[in-house]
């Protein structure tokens, strides 16, 4: 069988969810394609340490249409296509309310909806139009939005993040019914609370025991959790999936 040919967006970080998505396909013999969006050093890292060989790095700043555009372009080009889309990159910065600046708020709000959402629509639209129109004919695809249990629980802090992953989730949904007839498959997780370069501060900070409290386990997750779901959001089997939420949050947030 084909290796597929896979490409993550923002999987540069080795302690973050896409390098260990890429780690999950890598480890199953497909091709992957470690996008980031400056720091091509860190991405190296990530991909010198997939199993196998072939993969690559790719760049783009997901708030420019024109580099995205580039970026699928770059993929395909190194790559010899896309038949699975992960959009897991995304922008947290915090901004709660009663302390943020209304110019600040604004400059947040337009910057994480131009990378969270807009950048994944328009990364989605460029993979789209190559798996309808490849060369050697359509042949379906899948695509998997990497969302939040933010989107459903509040982010108080970061509301325009938590506004961003319902988007997305929402859109997944969209695309699930616009794609279905060709063979392409659409679903979205929303994973809770996972170590990562990210939340290993408020991990291992004050907050730590109100966030473990939320978590009948007794932990949060850690990326390769996350990664399983995700790769199998993408195999073969998935097909009566497309148009899901997953949640993978331990039983922390149910809805």
């Amino acid at each position: 069988m084909r290796r597929r040919r896979i490409l993550i967006t923002g999987a540069s970080r080795t302690t973050g969810i896409g390098a260990a998505i890429a780690a999950k396909f890598a480890a199953i013999g497909d091709t992957v394609a470690v996008h980031t969006r400056a720091d091509l050093d860190a991405a190296e890292e990530v991909t010198a340490g997939l199993s196998g060989d072939g993969h690559v790095v790719v760049s783009a700043d997901l708030g420019k249409p024109e580099q995205i555009e580039a970026m699928v372009d770059d993929t395909i080009s190194k790559l010899g296509g896309i038949d699975v889309l992960v959009n897991n990159a995304a922008l947290h910065i915090e901004h709660p309310i009663g302390a943020t600046s209304y110019a600040e708020w604004q400059d947040v709000w337009r910057r994480t909806l131009d990378v969270n959402l807009i950048g994944t629509a328009n990364t989605t639209y460029c993979v789209v139009n190559h798996m309808l129109r490849r060369p050697e004919g359509p042949q379906g695809g899948r695509i998997v939005m990497v969302g939040s249990r933010g989107a459903y629980r509040g982010e108080p802090e970061v509301p325009a993040y938590g506004a961003s992953k319902a988007g997305m989730h929402a859109y997944a949904q969209s695309m699930a019914v616009a794609l279905g007839p060709h063979g392409i498959v659409v679903t979205a997780c929303a994973p809770g609370f996972t170590v990562t370069h990210l939340t290993e501060p408020l991990l291992n900070g004050p907050e730590r025991t109100e966030v473990l409290a939320q978590h009948p386990f007794g932990k949060v997750a850690n990326p390769a959790e996350i990664a399983e779901a995700v790769v199998w959001l993408a195999s073969p089997e998935s097909e009566w999936a497309s148009g899901a939420v997953l949640d993978l949050n331990g039983a922390s947030y149910l809805r």
